[in-house]
């Protein structure tokens, strides 16, 4: 079976009926399949326009699940941002960065993925739905392990959520590989800093 709902809640009522797979990009998705093709019900995210997207509210900046690295490059963030912008370049080539989507990286979790280190900076939650409601928990609760999460049977990531008071400062991002360009991050450190008066008013480090 291979669907491709419209709506959150055509995808939510979905993945209430029974283990399915949940497609975007595919960037790491078919990588890991051995076969041909994607065994199992494929659910197919990628038309539910309610899920790409980065807005601002007064609670801070939403992004949707399905947004592309690209779309985050091109997107009109304050400097606290920086930092994922830099993160989403080193996102393997221009085609993975065009497919490759934000929630994707995360639900991999991969301890290379390279949006992890700027999100965890940025104090980001992770905006989790099913039909019985939306849960929301702190990206760093949600990663349990390498390739492990707090993903519940009959949930999704519908978005990526960083409060306002996250929002301020400056940002930087630098990425340790084998080579230059197009390679598997080695180690990462994203960085958020706030001066005020010349004195450190607030900082945020991952590594």
């Amino acid at each position: 079976m291979y669907v491709q709902p419209e709506t959150v809640n055509e995808a939510l009522d979905i993945l209430a009926q029974g283990p399915v797979t949940v497609a975007a990009g595919c960037t790491d998705l078919f990588p890991a399949t051995d076969r041909p093709m994607l065994s199992g019900p494929v659910l197919d995210i990628t038309r539910i326009r309610g899920l790409r997207g980065i807005n601002r509210n007064a609670d801070g900046w939403r992004i949707g699940a399905a947004t592309t690295w690209a779309d985050i490059v091109a997107a009109d963030l304050p400097p606290a941002f920086d930092m994922l912008k830099l993160a989403a370049r080193e996102v393997g080539s221009v085609q993975i960065q065009n497919s490759g989507t934000i929630a994707g990286n995360i639900c991999n979790a991969s301890p290379a993925a390279d949006g992890v280190p700027p999100l965890l900076a940025l104090d980001a939650v992770i905006e989790l739905s099913s039909t019985d409601g939306q849960r929301l928990i702190p990206l760093s609760s949600f990663l349990t392990g390498p390739r492990q999460t707090d993903l519940r049977v009959g949930e999704m990531v519908t978005a990526i959520t960083v409060p306002a008071k996250s929002c301020n400062g400056q940002s930087a991002f630098l990425k340790l590989g084998a080579r230059k360009y197009l390679v598997i991050s080695i180690a990462m450190v994203a960085a958020r800093m706030t001066v005020s008066k010349g004195r450190v008013k607030d900082v945020a480090i991952s590594v």
